[in-house]
């Protein structure tokens, strides 16, 4: 008899190898778009978040899904107003420890904030499809947290005072155990801790910082015998094997990582990996041939053992229902699917742009290009970075930010060469990459500009 898709999925996190490559859309907001909703919609209403949630189960046939895509649900509880956008999740508005280090907090009970209704909702998915799909419980891990609740300053405390940092990761490795606890008993079958700002760090950081806490995180999903996943979002490849060490049983990554090469990590410490669709270049810009060929080619590059297919993350708001059912396709009638694709040629979807007269700027220039600040924790982070520096020189510098949501930007970010996301350009020159620096590492690199023009 044929396994069922979720324990096709289960099989691979067994270790054993599967029928074939599971499949998990994380359509977070997305879901919205499929009934005609907004994003604050679905993530506020259970009965609307779960029929969403039905259609991406009937569209997409997944064998994993995860029920809530939002990284903001545990610093709303905690204190930080958030600022809701139609077709993305919200953003942390303010840091409820920004300016004091007394961590007067207790983590999250069942009744508060939006967790009865999205506690209902995992129970609702659990009874309707719960058998035959996976569910994933999403939860802020602890660094992600720590800078929502902290702001940037977390960065130069990470320099500054250790302790505190270890106090403010302590207290936001209990938050993340009360709310794995809560998912665990709504049915979820698959913990995940989504914490895309861990590629904003060094391994060294990590090392010292992190390697606890996520080790303890893992060890009590174990216990408590479910499966773990880590999601990361933007360029981690240099902290794969410090995440692989504190012994996930699952690795998401972005497009920002060669998955090729992260597989032969992931590998060695016999951690599934999972990923990594681009979500703009082709699932939401391209068609659904760009998107079938995508996904066949991912699964013959790495799958067959330890590998989930998935997007690179939260899906946007509009990628086109087609472009899913094409991936969808891929994964269960590769063959027909590839029959599609003979004489298939991927269109050339660049644009001309221009660029700035870099060596002609009066003032210094900063550009941050984000995935997208509005649904991308540590793009809009980098962002804040850089709202923070022009508040703070004011009218002495210039600066813009570029989401990879257009052709245009993905054009002009192309033409620059930039190789990661999120990145920070000082009048065309990269400044960082991957990586959000303390406001002193920033406003020192500005100054530079101010001296000699371009240094």
């Amino acid at each position: 008899m044929p396994l069922s898709p979720k324990e096709i999925l289960l099989s691979v996190f067994r270790r054993e190898i599967p029928e074939r490559v599971p499949w998990v859309p994380f359509a977070g907001v997305h879901c919205a778009s499929l009934k005609g909703y907004s994003a604050e919609e679905v993530l506020k209403d259970p009965d609307k978040l779960v029929e969403c949630l039905l259609e991406v189960n009937r569209f997409y046939s997944p064998d994993g899904q995860p029920v809530v895509f939002d990284l903001q649900i545990e610093a709303e509880i905690l204190g930080c107003e958030l600022q809701w956008s139609a077709k993305s999740p919200p953003s942390v508005r303010t840091h409820v420890l920004e300016n004091t280090k007394e961590i007067d907090l207790s983590p999250p009970q069942a009744g508060q904030g939006r967790l009865p209704m999205i506690l209902k909702a995992m129970r609702q998915m659990k009874t309707k499809v719960g058998a035959t799909t996976a569910l994933f419980g999403l939860v802020c891990g602890p660094f992600t947290l720590a800078s929502h609740l902290r702001g940037t300053n977390i960065f130069m405390d990470m320099i500054d005072d250790e302790d505190y940092v270890d106090k403010l990761l302590s207290f936001c490795v209990k938050t993340t155990l009360r709310m794995t606890e809560l998912y665990i008993e709504a049915g979820m079958d698959v913990i995940a801790l989504v914490d895309p700002m861990v590629s904003q760090i060094s391994p060294a950081h990590f090392n010292r910082f992190l390697s606890r806490p996520f080790s303890d995180c893992f060890d009590h999903i174990r216990r408590r015998r479910r499966f773990s996943a880590m999601f990361v979002c933007g360029d981690a490849t240099k902290n794969l094997d410090p995440i692989c060490h504190t012994a996930p049983d699952s690795l998401f990554v972005d497009e920002n990582i060669d998955i090729e090469k992260a597989k032969i990590v992931t590998d060695s410490h016999n951690v599934v990996i999972g990923g990594n669709l681009p979500l703009t270049t082709v699932m939401l810009l391209g068609t659904q041939q760009d998107n079938m060929k995508y996904a066949i080619d991912l699964m013959t590059k790495v799958g067959g053992r330890n590998f989930i297919l998935a997007p690179g993350c939260d899906m946007p708001f509009d990628v086109p229902r087609d472009n899913v059912i094409g991936v969808t396709e891929a994964v269960r009638n590769t063959v027909m699917a590839k029959k599609m694709l003979e004489g298939y040629t991927k269109r050339d979807a660049t644009v001309d742009v221009e660029l700035p007269e870099y060596k002609k700027l009066i003032k210094p220039l900063v550009e941050v290009f984000t995935l997208d600040s509005d649904a991308c924790a540590a793009c809009g982070y980098m962002k804040a970075a850089v709202v923070e520096a022009q508040a703070y020189f004011g009218d002495r510098i210039e600066s813009i930010e570029y989401k990879f949501t257009t052709t245009e930007n993905i054009s002009r970010v192309q033409k620059l060469g930039i190789k990661n996301l999120p990145s920070m350009l000082i009048n065309g020159e990269l400044a960082f990459s991957s990586i959000i620096p303390s406001r002193k590492e920033l406003y020192e690199k500005i100054s530079r500009y101010f001296k000699t023009g371009n240094p």
